[in-house]
């Protein structure tokens, strides 16, 4: 039998923590509002529902390879991210003139890709079938109320970060520069704790 409370634990931990996510939800929910940063959250909550299903068809098989795959990923996940922190870094306000074809960091789009680059989240998708899954429950019922429940969960997560970084939003106007500078580094460490 599962041990649900610890894999109710595990979900909610993992996904409330900071990461790339949650600091993008962040970001956005200052710079954009709740409204136009609820498609970045659902965006997180569906790529990650589909990295979810990629954990739960090639279960058997990334466990074969999985140091070689998560070294593949943490490469790739800390340019990712590094790349966003220089997004964030270089974010201009409102008056000053943007340059075309910037990164949308609020699109559905950007989210879902940034599932497939986040190591954090790969890992955890991993563990969470192998470990909270697999050995219970091999069943498409499970299945898709694992996926349901963390989507909800992803999606609330990043959606209280948008609001923290909503209702901060007047003070992040004030101090883009600096809490810029402290987003940016904090996306530098979250790629750098990669290789720790």
């Amino acid at each position: 039998m599962v041990h649900i409370f610890a894999f109710i634990s595990y979900v909610f931990v993992s996904c409330i923590t900071p990461g790339p996510n949650n600091i993008m939800s962040m970001n956005n929910g200052a710079r954009y509002g709740v409204k136009k940063s609820l498609p970045f959250c659902a965006g997180v909550g569906t790529g990650f529902s589909l990295v979810l299903i990629g954990c739960i068809l090639c279960n058997l098989f990334l466990n074969r390879y999985i140091p070689r795959i998560v070294d593949v990923m943490t490469v790739l996940g800390a340019g990712y991210i590094l790349y966003l922190a220089w997004v964030v870094w270089k974010d201009k306000t409102k008056g000053e003139k943007k340059k075309p074809r910037q990164l949308d960091t609020r699109a559905f789009g950007t989210a879902v890709i940034l599932q497939f680059v986040n190591p954090k989240g790969l890992l955890f998708g991993m563990t969470l079938i192998t470990n909270f899954v697999f050995p219970y429950d091999q069943s498409i019922e499970a299945f898709i109320m694992v996926l349901a429940f963390n989507w909800v969960v992803v999606f609330l997560s990043c959606g209280c970060w948008v609001l923290f970084g909503s209702v901060f939003r007047s003070f992040f106007d004030k101090y883009r520069k600096v809490l810029n500078g402290v987003m940016a580094l904090l996306l530098v460490y979250c790629a750098a704790s990669l290789f720790m």
